[in-house]
Formats: structure tokens, C-alpha cells, sequence
């Protein structure tokens, strides 16, 4: 009988159920056992394992459940192995938004539903190579979910400008804080 491979191992640890509901505690869990696996999240949210991209849907998001990030990087953990992947940005892509009574819901390219707001964090940097914005969305425990490009817009869509100390910016507001999107006139251009 041969052994099972990493990716086998992580997806039969994954499956078991944890405490209670939500997510698995990965948090908690400090395996004896640690490697790596030829996984690469890649830009636009695909799960490529050795070459191929991971097609079931279930299995990038049984796999998006056991994401951990560590100083050294990214890992799939379960109890008993942690296994470090390649991720080129964010793990995860903000495909949704939902204004409600001054809460932003997003959804994910895995199915998480994330509130922006003082736990989740809303943040803006500049493409180093164009200068365009990449705005990201904090998920959860250090992971964040890069807001799609038409998410993106529907955010400036909506946004006001608003006296921050760095000067005027375009904001949205989510559970009481006001996260940048733009320079001021964004919504115009």
C-alpha cells in the first residue's frame, strides 16, 4: 500500500470536521510535520496545483479554509502538517460588494463573506509596474482578498470626499470607518 501524497494528506485533515461551526482553527495548530506542495495562488485567483488548475470548486475552497499566513509565508495547515504554497498576491479576489445601512458586504472568489470595517480593513496601494490602484480587503488573520477591478469602481461609485490628514481623498464608509479609494475628483474621472 503506498503512502498518500501531501496534497492527500491536507485534503483528508481538511475535511474533518471542526469544533463547533465555522472555520477550522489554524491558529491553534502547530503541526510537527512541515513542507512544501506545488501550489500557486495566482493573480487572478486561480489554485494551480503542479502545473494544472484545481477545477473543483469545493476543494480550492475545502483548501481556502486550512490558508494560514506566517512571517515566512503562506501555508495549508492542518493538525498533524503544514505544507507552505506560492501565492503571487492576494489568496483571495473580492468579487462583490454589498452596500447595506453603512455596512459594505463583500464575497469572495471563495465564498467567504467579509463586513469592512475596524477588523477588516480596506486598503489602498499603487501597482509598482503601472501606477494604477490595488485596493485589498483584509479576510481574515493577516489573509486579504484583492478587490476586483468592476468592485473596485462600484466602491468609487459610491464614495465622498472626505478632509483626511493626508488632504482630501474619496472615501466609503463601513461600520463607522472611512477607508480611502481615490484622489479627490475620482468619482469623475
Amino acid at each position: 500500500m503506498s503512502q498518500p501524497g501531501p496534497l492527500e494528506g491536507v485534503i483528508a485533515e481538511a475535511k474533518k470536521p471542526a469544533p463547533g461551526r465555522g472555520l477550522p482553527p489554524v491558529h491553534l495548530w502547530n503541526p510537527a510535520h512541515a513542507g512544501e506542495i506545488d501550489i500557486v495562488i495566482k493573480r487572478d485567483g486561480r489554485w494551480v496545483h503542479e502545473g494544472a488548475t484545481i477545477a473543483r470548486e469545493a476543494l480550492v475552497r475545502l483548501f481556502s479554509t486550512v490558508l494560514r499566513k506566517d512571517p515566512d509565508g503562506f501555508h495549508l495547515v492542518t493538525p498533524v502538517e503544514k505544507m507552505r504554497i506560492t501565492v503571487e498576491d492576494a489568496p483571495f479576489i473580492a468579487t462583490r460588494v454589498d452596500a447595506e445601512a453603512g455596512v459594505l458586504r463583500f464575497t469572495t472568489n471563495v465564498g467567504d463573506l467579509v463586513e469592512a470595517g475596524p477588523e477588516n480593513a480596506i486598503r489602498l496601494e499603487a501597482d509598482p509596474a503601472t501606477g494604477e490602484p490595488r485596493p485589498y480587503l483584509h479576510v481574515r488573520r493577516g489573509l486579504e482578498a484583492l478587490i476586483a477591478r468592476p468592485v473596485f469602481y462600484e466602491l468609487v461609485e459610491m464614495a465622498e470626499e472626505r478632509e483626511l490628514p493626508a488632504g482630501t481623498t474619496c472615501c466609503v464608509q463601513s461600520n463607522g470607518v472611512w477607508f480611502p479609494v481615490g484622489p479627490p475628483g475620482a468619482r469623475a474621472a
